[in-house]
């Protein structure tokens, strides 16, 4: 575990802010790449005087946001169809879609900055999104909100915790769990101001 952890702060320092962008960009897109791996060992790096961690948390968040337009881009130039056909290949299955479609239109346009902090979830959100034609500045918004608060997690629990891929996944999990209270409290929130408004 200590020579993976090694390699992959290595591969960051290598790559540098652009190549956050671009591995953010893919993990926020349809690929199977997760943000774990990347931005702790930058936060680590920005500890050690390697890297700057304010730039380290806004490229993460530009890479987030690009991934996420790439998924709305998809389903609102394509449509439903497509995405069931394809979904495959996007690396979701059709029951899985349409879970995360019916979790976007039960709870609205709030979903895309939740969704944001839920692993597993936060790739796809964007597709149902684009599929209602979601304002694109408020998705670019709610999009850059939500990811803004979990890259900025993971970068000072690497800057903390250092290049201990053990340490960053325990304090990850503990932080997750914190972290459901504030998102049903967002949720609540977000429904009780949309029912005063109408």
């Amino acid at each position: 575990m200590d020579k993976i952890a090694a390699f992959i702060v290595a591969s960051i320092s290598q790559i540098g802010y652009f190549g956050i962008i671009l591995l953010m960009a893919l993990e926020s897109s349809f690929f199977p790449f997760p943000s774990e791996i990347v931005i702790p060992p930058a936060g680590y790096l920005a500890s050690q005087g390697k890297m700057n961690l304010i730039v380290v948390i806004i490229c993460g968040i530009v890479g987030s946001i690009l991934g996420a337009l790439f998924n709305y881009y998809i389903a609102y130039r394509f449509g439903r169809k497509y995405l069931i056909k394809y979904g495959k290949y996007l690396f979701i299955d059709e029951q899985k879609f349409l879970k995360i479609e019916g979790f976007f239109q039960k709870h609205g346009e709030i979903t895309t900055f939740v969704s944001r902090l839920l692993p597993g979830i936060r790739q796809y959100i964007s597709f149902p999104a684009g599929l209602a034609r979601m304002n694109l500045v408020k998705f670019i918004l709610y999009t850059g909100i939500g990811a803004g608060i979990w890259v900025v997690i993971l970068a000072y629990v690497g800057f903390f915790v250092g290049n201990n891929i053990e340490l960053v996944k325990n304090n990850l999990h503990k932080i997750t769990f914190y972290m459901i209270p504030f998102i049903v409290l967002m949720i609540i929130t977000y429904v009780f101001i949309k029912r005063r408004a109408n």
